[in-house]
């Protein structure tokens, strides 16, 4: 009998010894664990948290350093086109685009806004392939005397014409035969609210309606352009619908002003039209003076200011320009009318919506040594012509 309780005894021992080794060993089991955890979080976090820096760099030095080149803005150009159905616009462009209000101007307007691109570019013009590869889409070489055309590149397609505008705000005010040297006040209804371009007419400055005018024509002055049709009679409207009378009189069916600067991208024609508006124009001394002017000082308060003109070829002596302006805002591009002597003839140029801030001066080269080389060997007949067939 005490053997037996002796055994019993010595079993619960054994058994009670075992169970506290299990527990204690599941115990630090269940401690390494949450140690293990606790460390795997921590190191997880410091893993997490310093690579930041390390994938910024690489995706910065990817973006300065891309496998695949960016998309060229002619496809935003396309896209933005594509909006106004630019197909069916160039078609009609080339034989007199509308020039009205509507839905389809004011989108092409936008579009031209959204990608950056002259209405040109997104007509399609600058595909147009010619003999001396102009850069200008639209391009009109007209003999002032006998009015033959020797060279017309997409010459009824109708464009912006940006400053080119200036030309008929000296043809009315010179017409309006106004006091030239009455003093004019520059407000602030001229300040540029079209494009917010800069001046250095600041408001309150005074100068005379000649001066202005000069300015206008030379250097392109928009504040001096803007004041001479505010202070026509009757204002600017009335000065605006003297632009489109004096536009009809002349016979340009494609031409509409909407104001005296040419920054609206309403105001536009076409390269014939632009080459009757040089043609009347070169019949006004004053114009051909003031136009031609290299520079002009003007004495505004105690300081005086010095204009130069905004076309460089009147300072080359190897050109003998009769008249010209200059003109540009993204929706025409880079303009120019001139009348000039060439090839012992005069001749009116036209280029519109050219590419380059240069390039309508390297244009007005090419053709005239074109025409220098043709006359030479006779072979100067007839009219190269050069349009859109889409």
């Amino acid at each position: 009998m005490k053997k037996n309780w002796l055994v019993i005894a010595l079993i619960s021992v054994l058994s009670l010894a075992v169970s506290t080794t299990v527990h204690a060993a599941k115990k630090s089991q269940t401690s390494s664990s949450r140690v293990v955890k606790a460390k795997a979080a921590s190191t997880k976090a410091k893993i997490k948290a310093r690579p930041v820096a390390r994938k910024v760099v690489r995706r910065s030095s990817v973006r300065m350093r891309p496998a695949v080149a960016p998309s060229p803005p002619r496809v935003r150009v396309a896209k933005a086109a594509e909006q106004v159905d630019v197909r069916n616009l160039a078609r009609v462009s080339v034989s007199a685009a509308p020039i009205g209000g509507g839905k389809a101007v004011a989108n092409m307007a936008a579009a031209s806004g959204a990608s950056g691109s002259s209405y040109g570019q997104l007509y399609g013009l600058h595909h147009t392939q010619d003999p001396l590869d102009l850069k200008s889409s639209v391009a009109l070489i007209m003999d002032q005397d006998t009015n033959e055309v020797v060279f017309a590149k997409n010459s009824e397609a109708v464009l912006p014409i940006a400053s080119l505008t200036k030309l008929m705000t000296a043809m009315v005010m010179v017409e309006a035969r106004l006091p030239l040297d009455e003093t004019l006040t520059v407000t602030s209804e001229d300040v540029d609210t079209e494009k917010n371009s800069s001046s250095r007419l600041a408001v309150g400055v005074s100068l005379t309606r000649g001066e202005l005018l000069h300015l206008a024509l030379m250097s392109s002055e928009n504040r001096a352009a803007h004041a001479l049709g505010r202070t026509y009679p009757g204002g600017l409207p009335a000065f605006v619908l003297a632009m489109n009378a004096k536009a009809r009189s002349l016979g340009m069916g494609d031409t509409r002003y909407v104001d005296p600067t040419g920054l609206n991208s309403g105001n536009q024609s076409s390269a014939r039209d632009l080459a009757a508006l040089v043609k009347a124009a070169y019949q006004q001394p004053l114009i051909r003076e003031l136009s031609t002017s290299q520079e002009h000082a003007v004495r505004v308060g105690a300081r005086q200011l010095q204009f130069r003109n905004t076309n460089s070829l009147v300072r080359n002596p190897s050109w003998d320009i009769g008249l010209q302006k200059t003109g540009y805002i993204v929706e025409a591009g880079r303009c120019l009318v001139m009348q000039a002597k060439m090839a012992g003839r005069k001749f009116i140029m036209v280029f519109l919506d050219s590419t380059g801030k240069y390039s309508r001066q390297a244009d007005a080269e090419r053709v005239r040594r074109w025409l220098e080389t043709a006359t030479q060997k006779g072979t100067l007949s007839g009219v190269t012509h050069v349009k859109v067939t889409s």
